[in-house]
């Protein structure tokens, strides 16, 4: 019988900056899987991006260099043509390099690198649609998923601007943020968000129950920060969806 309410024990600390939600959410997973250290050697560690930040598929490849098994399902359109997708076989990381030579922007030049590496090290990645079965088929098999989504699609706040990332409604623009799905309720149509960001407007400092449906569109529009992916990691042992 499938539950109808389920919280995987995942807890995370406080990101160190504003730039590194995503390491701290990689952080949180190794520790869910009893593999402990230190966050500051994970941040140092970790793929990082000129204007800080970082992308889902440099958190993936740190785990594969560590010898878990990771799992990448894409919504990226910037990056992926769901056609590469189709058949069994398909030269990805072929296409990859194509692309890396006709297109000079500096994020997919960068997305692209670590995705080859991705591939290399033996990370997976899907195109399946986003759905609720998808989220709640891979909690309901204790994995954690980190999520690289819009935050300003998930808070309702308003864009920012500056160096600073200052609220500003009109010269703003959407901010990206990593988090971490570690449960479900399937009555109230909501899932446990484990969140680093301590000054996120939902009240508890690291997690709060928010409406799938919201967390299945800010994901989505991770598409607009570069991001826009499910990120599964585990143990070897562990089977993959």
């Amino acid at each position: 019988m499938i539950p109808a309410t389920l919280r995987l024990p995942v807890r995370i600390l406080p990101q160190p900056d504003e730039t590194t939600c995503g390491p701290t959410c990689l952080h949180s997973v190794y520790r869910y899987w009893n593999d402990e250290e230190a966050l500051d050697a994970v941040v140092a560690r970790t793929g990082r991006l000129e204007l800080g930040g970082t992308f889902a598929v440099f958190l993936a490849c740190d785990a594969l260099r560590k010898g878990y098994r990771a799992t990448i399902y894409t919504y990226n359109l910037n990056v992926f043509d769901p056609t590469w997708f189709s058949g069994s076989g398909f030269d990805i990381a072929g296409r990859l390099r194509q692309q890396r030579e006709l297109k000079q922007d500096y994020r997919l030049q960068q997305a692209t690198t670590g995705y080859l590496e991705f591939l290399e090290l033996g990370g997976r990645l899907r195109l399946k649609d986003l759905s609720h079965g998808l989220i709640h088929g891979m909690l309901r098999r204790e994995l954690p998923i980190i999520t690289g989504l819009s935050s300003t699609y998930l808070y309702r706040t308003p864009r920012e601007h500056g160096p600073d990332d200052l609220p500003d409604d009109v010269r703003g623009v959407p901010a990206g943020h990593f988090v971490v799905i570690a449960g479900y309720d399937i009555e109230r149509r909501k899932v446990l968000v484990v969140d680093p960001y301590q000054q996120n407007p939902y009240g508890s400092p690291h997690e709060y129950w928010i409406g799938i449906d919201r967390v299945i569109g800010a994901v989505l529009l991770g598409i607009v920060t570069h991001d826009a992916n499910l990120l599964v990691i585990h143990p070897r042992r562990q089977a993959t969806q």
